[in-house]
């Protein structure tokens, strides 16, 4: 190779060639003045940039050198100087004997999950004192993680990293990061913080165990719609840190674990002891509801048949979890403006994977498909006005239940399967699957706390087969709500089950609910997006 035994600066004798990024090329080399080995960060000449967007990334590589050098901490790699090099930055760093994660794990390769949280371990002691120092990583992945010859684990390439107090280099609407490992609310085009280094550590800690990281599909602006909306699909080797895995994938910023209470679960993860993940504020409030809770079905707020515990697969839904409550506010709007709000998504998420300017600044709070183009109201503050619903979907029929206030489009060939003062469903010609709306009246202090009684019922219920996939907190049209997933297992079959809460305390909550066979869950899915996008309340 052309460059191998070149002199940088005068000092550094370039030896071997050890890796190879976006931005630039990684030597070993050889100090001569100190008799050292270090590594050395070339910076690839990019002939087709402007002057503005060379000066950009020249001053992005150089941010990197300070940031890192901010950071002392034996997991953190470090930068011993800057050089030129014909005009291009150097960043010359401590070489560290090593593979990387993303090379340990190529070929879909996994790792015990003892091995993992030995080095979530180090990767959260690098980021916990990088957070200290000021300075975000914002490009945490697989193969920016150093495995060295001596069992170290060290975090490197701080290149996009991003120090407290300085302006961003990246346009409005621009994204720099791998795909993979970037937090939704960055998908969204919100500011990043600490929270989004911990879910690009749950991303990474997912494709450690399962061999893939958790989000990924066929193209990167697929993946990326799914990193913004879609729920997390259930993990089968993930064994201990499958809670922690879960908690750090959170949506939303402040529904995930702190750096202390990811580094104490990893240490007792690496221990072999059992350990409890708390979510930052995915459960906040003691609020409880008033309205029957029964042990008829998971997820249900209504209906007292208790029949659930038969387990048959015939037309009494005894297999079919019963529906939610839900509260409603008076003159909420259905899903008008869905299209142009999933719209809205789409273009911010093209924006994160194209790295184009997007004129103006997006604020957009998602829930699975569906979009706000509002931050949530403060409580006590009104929502916009009705907004339209979207047509009818093809294949379905609107519904209109005048007892609740509420109209929702329903699957043709679904038909009525209970009425009770708590809500209304709908069943589909197996009698396998059920959609339910639920009103409780009035709301409590969040939905979470809703579906965290709920799920107290549950698991007295299905003791043995209930497996939560996710809790959290999230917004749906501009108020407060939660989404919970989950599975169980029926007499025949095992099912799965997504029920979405929205309301403000004081008003109504509103719960709309999808049960089927796991086994076809993608297959119904859609019905519940369908279902949710086109539900309004009509007073």
């Amino acid at each position: 190779m052309s460059d191998e035994g070149r002199l940088v600066a005068g000092r550094y004798r370039l030896a071997e060639r050890i890796g190879r990024g976006g931005m630039g090329t990684v030597w070993r080399a050889e100090d001569e003045v100190l008799g050292r080995q270090i590594a050395l960060k070339q910076l690839h000449a990019h002939h087709h940039l402007s002057d503005d967007e060379l000066a950009t990334l020249y001053e992005r590589m150089r941010r990197e050198a300070r940031s890192a050098a901010r950071i002392t901490h034996p997991n953190v790699v470090v930068v011993h100087d800057v050089v030129d090099d014909g005009g291009l930055p150097c960043i010359v760093m401590e070489y560290v004997p090593s593979v990387t994660l993303g090379d340990l794990l190529k070929g879909e390769r996994t790792l015990p999950p003892e091995e993992a949280a030995r080095i979530g371990l180090g990767m959260i002691a690098a980021l916990r004192a990088a957070h200290a120092a000021g300075v975000l990583h914002r490009d945490v992945k697989p193969g920016n993680v150093l495995l060295a010859s001596d069992d170290r684990v060290v975090l490197t390439d701080f290149g996009i990293a991003m120090t407290d107090g300085t302006s961003t280099l990246t346009k409005t609407g621009e994204m720099v990061g791998s795909i993979d490992y970037m937090a939704p609310e960055r998908m969204r085009g919100l500011t990043p913080g600490p929270a989004s280094d911990l879910w690009a550590l749950g991303a990474t800690l997912h494709q450690a165990v399962e061999g893939r990281p958790p989000f990924r599909k066929d193209t990167a602006m697929e993946t990326a719609y799914a990193i913004a909306t879609d729920p997390l699909g259930p993990m089968t080797q993930a064994g201990p840190l499958e809670p922690l895995i879960e908690a750090l994938l959170v949506k939303e910023p402040d529904g995930r674990p702190s750096a202390e209470q990811t580094e104490r679960a990893l240490q007792a993860i690496r221990a072999g002891q059992p350990t409890e993940v708390h979510r930052a504020a995915a459960f906040a409030g003691t609020g409880t509801r008033t309205g029957s809770v029964t042990g008829s079905t998971p997820g249900s707020v209504m209906g007292s048949d208790g029949g659930r515990g038969r387990g048959t697969d015939m037309p009494d839904a005894s297999e079919v979890p019963d529906v939610p409550g839900t509260p409603t506010r008076t003159g909420d709007g259905g899903g008008g403006r869905s299209r142009k709000r999933r719209a809205l998504l789409w273009s911010t998420v093209a924006a994160a994977v194209a790295g184009a300017a997007v004129a103006g600044a997006l604020y957009v709070t998602t829930y699975e498909g569906g979009t706000t183009d509002d931050a949530a109201p403060s409580p006590g503050t009104t929502t916009a006005p009705p907004f339209k619903p979207p047509p009818v979907p093809e294949g379905y029929h609107l519904v209109r239940d005048k007892r609740h206030g509420v109209a929702f489009p329903v699957p043709d060939g679904w038909k009525l399967n209970r009425k009770t003062p708590e809500g209304v469903s709908y069943i589909d010609p197996t009698k396998l699957a059920e959609i339910t709306v639920g009103v409780v009246d009035p709301a409590g202090s969040h939905p979470v706390e809703h579906f965290k009684t709920i799920e107290a019922n549950t698991k007295v219920n299905y003791p043995t087969s209930y497996r939560k996939l996710r809790m959290q907190k999230t917004s749906f049209r501009g108020q407060p709500a939660a989404v919970w997933e989950f599975t169980f297992q029926g007499r025949a079959r095992a099912f799965r089950a997504i029920d979405l809460g929205y309301g403000r305390e004081g008003a109504k909550e509103y719960d709309i609910y999808l049960s089927a066979p796991d086994a076809q869950w993608a297959g119904y899915r859609p019905v519940f997006d369908k279902v949710r996008n086109g539900f309004t309340t009509t007073g």
